[in-house]
């Protein structure tokens, strides 16, 4: 019995990593490493894997700049500063709150009773900074995910604190939309009913009616494995997509609403050329093409599409958007993975390999 069940395991394996390993015209060949046959990406000028940021999706060097001041000094005063800088509005703002309440998270980690010292610093010297209030409203987000279990009292009571905390900063900056992006997520956890999280959705769009951020954490919420089902998140994204202006990335929206209800195992073939996924990554692309080159989302979207590309075996337009993006892993489908930096360098692997195997190199790649 053990012998057939190991049986059906390796057959399972073989049907999920199968068409990356051999194809019968054209395609990819598993060699040795080392061997003169085997892809190199550090010929393409790719960042090494232990060189790769997992704190961002894409550069924003005065983030990074600040951060440095504020772990190496414990002040809190630069990223106040740079907050108080940043314009309500955009997607810019919202990423940056992440990124703070992410380096306080994981030096809390590190740490333990030390770690973001700054921060409770920073709440206690200025009650009254929108700025402060808002990473430490997502900063207890992001706590309740990674030190407690869905579903426990532990995880509701940091949850509840969160919320009391969104409801703060909403108050100290009435017109920004990110005390209610934060609270989508306490939503998603405390299991909002469909009538509360409209009224929240409701808040967000009337402040930030484009804001692809907030529709990608909207989105969360509708998905099947939280509150909603697989049509009710294609509803949302689809009809966000449709209603986009012209140069949104929420043309892209239906892709990451497909990445959300994939199967954990795929023994389908050809599921990743079906016209649903075909369509999604199609409407991606256009977003990318039509987007503003500064689009702080763009980086995001990217990120997704390499995926998506490279198990779709278009190898070349996988390239392209690797050239984008290397350098920088902060972003899905790779910050699902314990281990980001060796999730994404195998997909560029693969992209790199297959690109190779139908007579791309670095010579032939755009940038």
């Amino acid at each position: 019995m053990e012998i057939l069940w190991f049986l059906i395991a390796l057959c399972m394996l073989a049907a999920v990593i199968g068409p990356f390993v051999l194809r019968r015209r054209g395609g990819i060949r598993q060699v040795a490493p080392g061997s003169p046959d085997a892809a190199d990406p550090d010929t393409y000028g790719f960042v090494r894997q232990e060189e790769l940021d997992i704190r961002l999706p894409g550069p924003d060097q005065d983030l990074l700049d600040v951060l440095d001041v504020v772990q190496r000094s414990q002040d809190w005063r630069a990223a106040s500063q740079l907050l108080a800088g940043t314009p309500k509005e955009g997607e810019v703002r919202w990423q940056r709150v992440q990124a703070f309440a992410g380096a306080a998270s994981l030096e809390l980690a590190q740490q333990p009773g030390a770690g973001g010292s700054w921060l409770r610093r920073w709440r206690a010297d200025a009650p009254k900074d929108a700025g402060g209030a808002a990473v430490h409203a997502e900063f207890l987000v992001q706590q309740a995910w990674r030190s407690s279990t869905a579903g426990t009292d532990d995880f509701r009571i940091i949850l509840e604190e969160a919320r009391t905390v969104c409801g703060e900063a909403a108050l100290l900056a009435p017109g920004d939309p990110v005390p209610y992006l934060v609270e989508l997520a306490v939503s998603r956890g405390l299991g909002y009913s469909h009538e509360e999280f409209d009224r929240l959705w409701a808040k967000v769009i009337d402040r930030a009616p484009a804001h692809m951020g907030a529709h990608i954490a909207a989105l969360h919420f509708w998905c099947e494995k939280w509150h909603g089902s697989r049509e009710e998140a294609d509803r949302f994204a689809t009809t966000a997509a449709a209603r986009a202006p012209q140069g949104s990335l929420l043309a892209a929206l239906p892709l990451f609403a497909v990445y959300e209800h994939l199967p954990e195992v795929n023994l389908v073939q050809g599921f990743y050329r079906s016209a649903v996924v075909t369509k999604a990554v199609e409407g991606a692309l256009f977003a990318v093409h039509a987007a503003r080159t500064d689009d702080p989302m763009l980086a995001h979207v990217r990120h997704l599409l390499v995926l998506f590309l490279v198990r779709m075996e278009r190898w070349s337009e996988a390239m392209n958007q690797l050239v984008h993006i290397d350098g920088h892993v902060g972003a899905l489908p790779w910050t699902q993975s314990p281990d980001p930096a060796a999730e994404y360098t195998v997909y560029r692997a693969l992209a790199v390999a297959g690109y190779e195997a139908n007579g791309g190199n670095p010579a032939t790649l755009p940038r």
